[in-house]
């Protein structure tokens, strides 16, 4: 049995013990632009690269690499929903490996900045109201969103944002 994935760019990648070396941008910005949002339950498909960059234009500039890069572990890894996430502690800490090990790859300190989770927060308000419908139940949202434009875009549109985003804020590899 592998314990392996092939990536986008034919590399062999080892999520549960991941190496900085094995990090591709491209594979993270396709990867990415594949993932929808919220496992798929919103009205339009929303990638977690649209996302990604979002949040990166709602941080200080010292901190947009590391906002564009927050979700980069869903790369690698199954994107688990919240709620079911807090009840696996082993996800959990397989997830923070491969974090820190895209954070090596490009020069990141490992702790989130503080302005990273408040814009990945702020910008659910934004999403809510542009993708799902009428609430089941109170999310539970506070303060205020980021008042975004949520563009939807199509995978090919957003792993091209990705991409530029990443080389505008100096990203390299």
């Amino acid at each position: 049995m592998t314990q392996w994935i092939q990536t986008f760019s034919g590399i062999a990648f080892w999520p549960l013990d991941p190496k900085p070396e094995h990090v591709r941008i491209a594979d993270i910005a396709h990867a990415l632009s594949m993932k929808c949002r919220y496992n798929g339950h919103t009205r339009k498909f929303y990638s977690v690269a649209e996302h990604s960059v979002l949040v990166s234009r709602h941080v200080p500039e010292e901190d947009a690499l590391w906002a564009l890069l927050h979700d980069a572990s869903e790369a690698y890894l199954p994107d688990v929903a919240r709620p079911i996430k807090a009840a696996m502690p082993g996800f959990v800490e397989i997830e923070a490996r491969v974090m820190r090990a895209v954070c090596e790859a490009y020069g990141l300190p490992e702790a989130e900045p503080i302005s990273v989770k408040a814009a990945d927060y702020a910008i659910l308000h934004d999403e809510k109201a542009a993708l799902m419908d009428p609430e089941a139940a109170d999310w539970g949202l506070t303060g205020q969103g980021l008042d975004v434009p949520i563009m939807a875009l199509e995978p090919a549109a957003a792993n091209r944002v990705f991409l530029d985003r990443f080389f505008e804020i100096g990203g390299i590899r």
